[in-house]
This record gives C-alpha cells, sequence and structure tokens, in this order.
C-alpha cells in the first residue's frame, strides 16, 4: 500500500512540475509578445508569432485544429478586441494574452464573427479585468 501511495505522490509531483513549466514558458511568451507589440498591433509579425506558439503548444494546438483556427482569424480577432479591449493590466494585454490560453482562445475561435464588445467583455471576465 505506501509503495503505490509513493508511486502515485510521485506521479502527481511530476504532473505539477510539467504544468509549472508550461505555464511558466506560455506567460514568459505572451509578456515577451506584450512588451514588444504593445504600441504596434497592426504588425504582421505579432500574428505569426502568435500562431507560432499557438501551433507549437500541446494544449492550444488541440484547441487550434479543432476549431480551424487561422491567421485570418488571428488578425480579426486582434482588430475586434482592439475596439473594446485595449487594456493592460499587469503583465497581461487583452488583444494579446488572449490567445495564450485554452479556454479564451477556444472562446475566441468558436465567436470569431460575434461582436467585438461581447468578444472584449468575456476576455475582461476570463482575466478579472
Amino acid at each position: 500500500m505506501q509503495v503505490i501511495f509513493g508511486f502515485l505522490l510521485a506521479l502527481l509531483i511530476v504532473v505539477f512540475l510539467i504544468e509549472t513549466r508550461h505555464n511558466l514558458k506560455r506567460d514568459s511568451a505572451a509578456f515577451r509578445l506584450v512588451e514588444q507589440y504593445e504600441k504596434d498591433l497592426g504588425n504582421p509579425a505579432l500574428v505569426d508569432a502568435i500562431v507560432d506558439f499557438v501551433e507549437n503548444d500541446w494544449k492550444l494546438k488541440r484547441v487550434w485544429r479543432r476549431e480551424h483556427g487561422t491567421k485570418d482569424d488571428v488578425r480579426g480577432l486582434i482588430k475586434h478586441l482592439m475596439l473594446w479591449g485595449n487594456m493592460r493590466k499587469g503583465r497581461r494585454f487583452i488583444p494579446i494574452t488572449s490567445f495564450f490560453y485554452v479556454g479564451s482562445l477556444e472562446y475566441l475561435l468558436k465567436h470569431k464573427d460575434g461582436e467585438p464588445k461581447q468578444l472584449a467583455m468575456k476576455m475582461m471576465q476570463i482575466f478579472h479585468f
């Protein structure tokens, strides 16, 4: 019984460390883009950087493929989020950070044709603005 408990505890610790590393990597990448492109959201390199990260992240890639995300979707969503969600709080900036989390990315891609105000308000709710 102790062996099984020890094994499960070790497995839980490994999963925790993997998730923590993933979260730190994601947050760092999002913050770098916020710092670099906050004043230059029309730069095509921003869309490329977001899409590259999403396509290389094992969690976000599944949502991206399931919802058939495209660069045009990202470009349009950034414009929509800029209309009502041009806000920064700490390391988070709605038009960029929204693409780096599974829940927010999924919502954006499912509602990409939605009203800009509704999209921005939902992102502000997700990120506690």
